[in-house]
């Protein structure tokens, strides 16, 4: 007899949540369907039961998958079945990830594999927004150790309100998009979009979320009680010595200190402090270093953190040896390559971005077949971090999930910035030839400029910051740094991404490693992170003020034509006849779509006597013909009674023998007219009932003085 244990939460919109477990997957250590209307996941945890050797941090791995069954679709392809994850479902993994990853204990090490997968769906409610609190409530009933519950909700403000998950229809038109995870007492994490606004609107949509949060952690906590898992298994996955831990802060941490003041750079800095716990381990033989080195680098690394936090808390210095809230210097440049539409170099510190962009056609366009998303991308952002941004030795592998979340954070920074209805697709490419801070935002800032120096005519231009934090006493003695280096991110409490115009946020992308941060420490790193912004804004002004006036020569042309919708299969022809020939004659790439009821016709080529062509062509097709215009066509075909003339694209009419000249002719040939030539011709008829045109060559010439005394002679 099963008997499922279930809990509702209610969202105060007429929707409700229900988390039920003890009826699916009861040999996981955890699971959990999770219900919202039509909407259905199972989350499932399960975690080894002792460390591998040698582990010393969190082997946390999450897994987020849609079945195209949820939704009653078959997979594209040849195999029609689900493959390799889509970027939205990366994406949706990365953010249940940051919110659960700080809140295992600090010495648990075994193995953790959260799976959620999506089983029903009707494409109305967003799935993602739920997948954080389906794990977590997997967790929860499990007797694995976690200092959760979390759970995660967007915002999105639509007509000026804060709608708590709103639908995929709600946010469409929504200003704001952000996701949170937090715990009962602490957002742990933030990540989403914005068309320009404030930092206090910010802080406004955070503080919905979390109390949205509050409700769901609490029945979590009672979904835990009603099974029984509020004791969690024991575990000892790590070893340690108190007396070697003691002896390596006394003889390492003065050391370790002067360096972390220094002010030197990344490289020296990273010797030097590679040269201190070396020389400490010079006092044991090599049979002591064999037992206990992995405790000395693990007491070492603690060391490190705790001289660079007590340097910038206590002194103010940062590694680098500047203030809390200077930049790094910056340096950039344009038009630094010259086969890209676009392309740009923008270095900050020890972080710099090589960045390019490519125009397209609508052929160029990115074709999106996710599970609930059929649709094409018109602008897409990747981003490539090589080995040798940061000096390893190591080969280069495929597309991981960090380089497409960071690109995901700048494709979002910068998207809102692009001119509506822009004809051209957009490909911004950044690789990474440096990393000391944020990468990220360097994108933002060298995708900035490239699509400026493309003369993509931007709303407005985008920088952005990262800041970071060093806190104790939960908050009540801190830091906010500016512009943080990648140790900073490491061993700090904070990586606070912001992106935005000089009137206000675009995206943003935050993650908390600490307990206890207040909305006075984030009020406090928004308005620093603005001045930031501001100051990296100027530097990018200085390099390119403005996008430039036109494209590159050698960069696509292209004209948009709007025709009527019944006039597409006209354009296009049967088979795709007209429109095949049109491009083989003219040279132009020409794209035709149905949108909004017209057609939407895109002609591109790199000339613009080929755009000039097919647009005559084209407009040649759509134009209604009218009896006593006068056409000048093409002689198709010849025929014993006449002759048979394109006098439009697409569009023949039959030239009568008698109506070549005034003359009596016997062949058409008579009259100097041949396959292929170009004759003015009048259009005198169309025949109401076959809709065939009848064409006249004499009509355009005098009639000579003869043929009208032989006519008043014949009457």
């Amino acid at each position: 007899m099963i008997n499922p244990i279930v809990k509702t939460i209610d969202l105060g919109d007429g929707r409700t949540i229900t988390l039920e477990t003890g009826k699916l997957a009861k040999q996981a250590d955890g699971s959990v369907v999770l219900r919202m209307n039509n909407t259905v996941l199972l989350a499932t945890v399960c975690a080894a039961k002792d460390a591998n050797p040698g582990v010393d941090f969190m082997p946390l791995q999450v897994e987020y998958k849609e079945k195209f069954s949820a939704i009653g679709r078959f997979p594209g392809g040849f195999m029609k079945r689900e493959g390799r994850a889509s970027d939205y479902e990366i994406l949706t993994c990365r953010l249940v990830d940051r919110a659960l990853r700080p809140l295992f204990p600090d010495d648990f090490h075994a193995e953790v594999f959260v799976n959620i997968i999506l089983y029903s769906t009707d494409g109305k409610d967003m799935p993602d927004a739920l997948a954080g609190l389906a794990a977590s409530a997997a967790l929860a009933v499990s007797d694995i150790p976690f200092n959760g519950p979390i759970s995660e909700v967007r915002v999105a403000r639509v007509d000026g309100k804060f709608i708590v998950n709103p639908t995929f229809e709600q946010l469409e038109r929504a200003d704001m998009d952000i996701m949170v995870g937090a715990t009962i007492d602490n957002i742990m994490m933030v990540e989403g979009e914005m068309k320009e606004v404030s930092e206090v609107e910010m802080l406004d949509a955070i503080k919905v979320a979390h109390d949205a949060i509050k409700e769901q952690c609490r029945a979590q906590l009672e979904l835990a009680e009603a099974v029984d898992k509020t004791m969690k298994r024991e575990y000892c996955h790590e070893v340690n010595d108190e007396e070697l831990r003691k002896d390596v802060r006394k003889k390492c941490y003065d050391k370790v200190y002067a360096i972390a003041k220094s002010g030197s750079s990344k490289h020296e800095r990273s010797d030097a402090f590679a040269a201190v716990v070396e020389g400490y381990k010079t006092q044991f033989t090599e049979e002591e270093l064999g037992e206990k080195a992995a405790l000395i680098g693990k007491y070492y690394h603690d060391v490190e953190k705790e001289a660079m936090r007590r340097c910038i808390l206590d002194e103010g210095i940062r590694l680098d040896g500047r203030k809390t809230t200077e930049i790094r210097p910056i340096w950039s440049e344009v038009d630094c390559l010259p086969g890209p539409h676009g392309s740009s170099i923008f270095t900050r510190g020890e972080t710099q971005s090589l960045s390019t962009v490519t125009l397209g056609t609508k052929l160029d366009e990115k074709i999106v077949d996710d599970v609930l998303c059929r649709d094409k991308e018109r602008f897409m952002l990747h981003y490539n971090f090589p080995p040798f941004s940061t000096g390893e030795a190591k080969p280069q592998r495929g597309v991981g999930r960090r380089e497409v979340g960071h690109g995901n954070l700048a494709h979002r920074a910068l998207k809102g910035m692009l001119p509506e209805n822009y004809p051209y697709v957009i490909r911004i490419v950044s690789d990474i030839l440096e990393s000391n801070g944020s990468s990220s935002m360097a994108t933002v800032c060298a995708g900035t400029l490239a699509l400026m120096d493309a003369g993509v005519a931007m709303k407005k231009p985008v920088s952005g910051i990262a800041m970071g934090l060093i806190s104790e006493n939960k908050g009540k003695n801190f830091a906010v740094l500016s512009d943080i280096l990648g140790d900073e991110d490491h061993l700090g409490d904070m990586d606070f991404k912001v992106t935005g115009t000089r009137d206000g946020i675009t995206a943003t992308q935050m993650d908390i490693k600490v307990d206890g941060l207040s909305y006075e420490i984030l009020e406090k790193a928004l308005n620093q992170a603005k001045e930031g912004r501001m100051h990296i804004l100027d530097k990018i002004l200085e390099t390119i003020s403005e996008p430039r006036p036109d494209l590159k020569e050698h960069a696509p042309r292209i004209e948009v034509l709007i025709i009527p919708k019944e006039f597409i299969g006209a354009v296009i022809g049967p088979g795709g006849k007209i429109i095949q020939g049109m491009q083989e004659e003219t040279g132009a790439t020409i794209t035709i779509e149905e949108i909004d009821g017209c057609g939407r016709v895109e002609v591109s080529a790199n000339n613009k006597t080929a755009i000039n062509a097919a647009l005559a062509k084209i407009k040649g097709i759509v134009s209604v013909p009218e009896v006593g215009e006068v056409y000048e066509g093409k002689v198709r075909s010849i025929m014993p009674y006449g002759c048979f003339v394109e006098f439009l694209p697409g569009k023949d009419g039959l030239l009568h023998i008698s109506e070549i000249d005034w003359k009596r002719l016997e062949t058409v040939e008579e009259a100097g007219i041949r396959e292929g030539d170009m004759i003015e011709v009048k259009l005198v008829d169309v025949d109401p009932k076959t809709g065939k045109f009848k064409l006249s060559r004499k009509a355009l010439v005098p009639r000579p003085e003869a043929e009208q005394r032989q006519e008043r002679r014949d009457r």
